[in-house]
């Protein structure tokens, strides 16, 4: 066998795996529904699947960590990303900046990585117009007066927040055609089933 063949050969498949991309699984909520939890039990049990963290321009809350829970960035920098096509998407929120990075997403979906991205319905709008085929997944509660309830037994927000968070959950519950799947998250095991079958529906 003349020298450098079998390197040829193994650059033959390599390129053959490159050209089946991974798949973007993206869920939206409206605050209260239960998402982070669902986003959590499928990190926890697809253990080589990825998350997507936003970058935000606004200063780190208590116990947030850089590169865990957010990139947290200058605003300079964040408008430069934006004049050069850097974000997936973005969205200015009361004076902050939050965006995903195209590039993370591009670089990791081309390398046949599979991604969890968590975001909210205006985000997905715009996600779907870069990645046409994510998959995409929109966690329901079971009522409005449920949401209500998990709301205040949080004990993290006022009343006037919570009803703020209602009424964005109405806007955002009417736009639940956008998605592919539906998940009702009344009780949350059957929820994490429900979600499991259908991630493993796409990685299988």
């Amino acid at each position: 066998m003349k020298k450098g063949q079998p390197k040829k050969a193994r650059t033959k498949a390599t390129s053959s795996v490159s050209r089946n991309p991974g798949h973007l699984f993206i869920i939206s909520a409206p605050s209260g529904a239960g998402k982070s939890t669902l986003c959590r039990a499928m990190l926890d049990h697809f253990s080589d699947l990825l998350y997507s963290i936003s970058y935000t321009t606004r200063s780190p809350r208590k116990g947030e960590r850089n590169g865990v829970d957010y990139h947290f960035i200058p605003q300079d920098d964040f408008e430069k990303g934006i004049s050069r096509h850097q974000w997936a998407e973005w969205a200015e929120v009361h004076g902050n900046y939050y965006g995903t990075s195209a590039e993370f997403l591009d670089n990791e979906l081309s390398a046949g990585r599979d991604i969890l991205l968590e975001i909210d319905v205006q985000g997905t709008r715009q996600i779907l117009k870069r990645y046409p085929d994510g998959i995409t997944i929109f966690i329901l509660p079971p009522s409005l007066e449920i949401l209500k309830q998990r709301l205040q037994a949080r004990g993290t927000d006022s009343p006037e927040v919570i009803a703020v968070r209602l009424a964005n959950a109405q806007k955002e519950m009417a736009q639940k055609d956008v998605y592919r799947h539906i998940v009702i998250n009344d009780l949350l095991r059957d929820a994490i089933e429900e979600l499991t079958t259908i991630f493993e529906k796409y990685r299988s």
